[in-house]
């Protein structure tokens, strides 16, 4: 399946990046990273990407979200995910990434509280 991204704006200050279809490596990972890049030029750092309508994500893709981490990160913003269920959410656990993001159960939660005061 394609992947769609669709980003909405639930507060101001917080952009929704949701992912709709399967993640791969190639071009699948550098759409979702060119995205961050380009929210970051647009001063958007506070980021949720929300991953409830993801069927499958691969390595490449753990590694593309620690990247777009990093990069918001370092932009003086931050990066959480929502919606990790099933093979997603133990793809998240098995590689240890739930340990550095803040994992939410829907992005409605996640954007609480964000930005952070």
């Amino acid at each position: 399946m394609i992947l769609h991204l669709v980003k909405t704006t639930p507060k101001q200050g917080v952009t929704v990046i949701q992912m709709k279809g399967s993640i791969h490596s190639g071009p699948d990972c550098r759409r979702v990273e060119q995205e961050t890049e380009t929210l970051i030029g647009s001063k958007e750092t506070f980021v949720i990407f929300d991953l409830s309508d993801v069927t499958h994500i691969d390595s490449a893709a753990i590694g593309s979200i620690v990247r777009c981490f990093s990069r918001l990160k370092s932009s003086g913003g931050y990066l959480r995910l929502a919606g990790c269920t099933g093979m997603i959410e133990s793809s998240i656990k098995l590689t240890q990434l739930h340990k550095v993001l803040e994992i939410y159960p829907t992005a409605a939660a996640a954007a609480e509280n964000y930005p952070p005061s």
